[in-house]
């Protein structure tokens, strides 16, 4: 080469960035990633994860994604045909196809008993025959940014839950189940029902509820119109048993009473 003819040019073979300080960085850099590995985690340079470099300000809404995606499969109660994975607000300017596997890891982590990761998760949607889509969109008309996880059922209906990150905490919330708007702190242990507005139904959860020893942290009710369907979501601190459960939908005549547990 000609280049060798310069004497300001000086060649090395591949390895002569392989310096004591260049193993030592690299060497810490793996470290780090079979912690991350190790603990379940997303490993952002593995070669097998889809999604490419993951932008500091997406990291944040990894677990809230993924959260979502384990409330949308609790609330469904069965695997989706198609899922959309939407995300709305200023979060759209970076690369957010790293929040479609987060939801993908948590729609399917209590529904398979294989360990389920950032690698695999695209895989047990594909066996299963499940379309997956990505929708994002800078345009977020009530909250900076918004992640919702939407599915399409088999014998048609749709099922969607929208959570987002509030505040220099990134504390994750709810604020949407379905076409109900609610806001309320995501908790491990909640409860969505469904049922006719109509007065003496929030008096009558709270006492089978606490006739059972569960206490209510919190709850948001929402309704389209005065005597129509009502939603009702409840944060509880404790696992809300299948028989305690039945007797409130029973006692309140819920068309729907679903436990979601994220622990």
């Amino acid at each position: 080469s000609p280049l060798f003819e310069f004497d300001q040019v000086v060649c090395t073979p591949h390895l002569g960035a392989s310096t004591d300080e260049a193993q030592e960085k690299a060497g810490i850099a793996v470290a780090r990633s079979v912690r991350l590995a190790l603990a379940g985690e997303l490993v952002p340079d593995a070669v097998n994860v889809q999604g490419g470099v993951i932008a500091e300000d997406v990291k944040p809404g990894l677990p809230l994604a993924e959260r979502l995606g384990r409330i949308f499969t609790a609330l469904a109660g069965e695997v989706a045909v198609r899922l959309d994975v939407e995300v709305y607000g200023e979060i759209t300017q970076h690369d957010v196809k790293v929040l479609e596997l987060s939801a993908l890891k948590g729609v399917f982590e209590d529904v398979v008993d294989e360990t389920v990761s950032y690698v695999n998760a695209p895989l047990f949607a594909q066996e299963r025959g499940v379309e997956v889509r990505l929708t994002t969109s800078s345009e977020s008309a009530d909250h900076r940014n918004v992640v919702t996880v939407r599915g399409t059922l088999a014998d048609g209906q749709e099922v969607s839950v929208s959570g987002t990150l509030a505040g220099p905490k990134h504390v994750q919330k709810i604020v949407a189940v379905g076409d109900y708007d609610v806001d309320l702190a995501l908790a491990d242990h909640m409860v969505v029902l469904r049922y006719e507005d109509r007065p003496g139904v929030v008096g009558t959860v709270g006492r089978v509820i606490g006739e059972a020893g569960i206490n209510i942290a919190g709850m948001q009710v929402a309704r389209a119109a005065a005597g129509g369907e009502a939603l009702a979501v409840l944060t509880v601190d404790d696992t809300v048993p299948v028989n305690v459960l039945a007797e409130v939908a029973a006692e309140i005549g819920a068309t729907s009473a679903r436990s979601v547990n994220l622990v």
